[in-house]
């Protein structure tokens, strides 16, 4: 038994009138689409956690060149808290765990904190 054909994906379908007799119309509705919130990854200041391996987490953790990693190094040092990047929710969310697993295995204190952009 062999199977009717169908029509062509670039012909139009077949309404159940002659000259589009039945057939409706959906209008374009207009979705508003807003960004996502964005979230600062933000390394906090310790007195026992070396200075070495806050700048590598920068850079594998964060994508931060050398220079980079060593200024914001510097800013958490001297002030408390540094800005390590700005993401999307999800995204910010998984670096601060990434961070703090790094820390725990390397056996430091560093903190790691999320906080709204």
């Amino acid at each position: 038994m062999t199977e009717p054909l169908k029509p062509h994906a670039s012909e139009p379908p077949i309404g159940p009138g002659e000259g589009g007799e039945g057939l409706a119309i959906a209008e374009k509705e207009t979705v508003s689409l807003e960004p996502p919130k964005l979230y600062r990854v933000v390394m906090l200041n310790d007195d026992f956690t070396p200075m070495e391996f806050v700048i590598i987490v920068l850079q594998e953790y964060f994508s931060h060149d050398i220079e980079t990693a060593t200024q914001i190094m510097l800013k958490i040092h001297h002030e408390g808290r540094g800005v390590c990047g700005v993401y999307t929710k999800d995204v910010a969310a998984t670096k601060v765990e990434l961070v703090l697993a790094a820390a725990r295995r390397a056996g430091h204190p560093l903190q790691c904190i999320l906080e709204t952009a």
